[in-house]
């Protein structure tokens, strides 16, 4: 091999090297964008302003399309506080989640659907948590405490349904533990 041709290969390598790297930079800087985007989305629709907290949900896949989902964690652990979801307490989930305007084939619904499918990490439950205090923090005590009751009725009511006679009154220790700590969840 020349002189010449082993500088042209190694012109080349260098090229290839540096081409790699700068790829891997714009990937990189894109994903940083998008997350931003996501974050300000997010922003937007949730009235959240706690940097840490929208950090936290963008991690977690969260999206302004699927924010609404966010709403429905705590009755997602109380039904997974058990370990299984029952069929009452999936029928009951997903008539709370058209409630809140979740649509069959939404983004949201689809994210609901696959935290039913499998039990999500205890990372979406804290997350809901700093949502909380977040989001309560900026509301006054009257809104905050109609805001707990409703919270912690519709999570009672995925408790009950699993249990009892007829599914409707026994809750498990399990699921007095998630209550407990969804309504933790509300201390300032």
């Amino acid at each position: 091999m020349t002189k010449d041709a082993m500088e042209e290969r190694r012109s080349a390598l260098e090229d290839e090297f540096f081409h790699k790297q700068d790829q891997a930079k714009l990937e990189a800087m894109k994903g940083k964008l998008e997350a931003q985007a996501t974050k300000e989305e997010l922003r937007k629709v949730s009235g959240m302003t706690d940097d840490a907290v929208l950090d936290k949900l963008v991690s977690l896949g969260l999206t302004a399309k699927t924010v609404a989902a966010l709403s429905l964690v705590p009755l997602i652990a109380v039904a997974w506080a058990d370990g299984s979801i029952q069929d009452n307490e999936r029928d009951a989930i997903l008539h709370g989640a058209a409630g809140k305007g979740l649509e069959q084939g939404s983004p949201g619904f689809t994210l609901l659907e696959n935290w039913l499918a499998k039990r999500p990490d205890d990372g979406l439950f804290m997350a809901w948590e700093l949502y909380i205090k977040s989001l309560t923090s900026q509301l006054n005590d009257e809104q905050t405490r109609l805001l707990k009751k409703q919270i912690l009725n519709f999570s009672s009511l995925i408790a009950g349904s699993a249990g009892g006679f007829l599914g409707i009154g026994k809750v498990a220790g399990s699921e007095e533990k998630v209550l407990a700590r969804i309504e933790a969840a509300f201390t300032k």
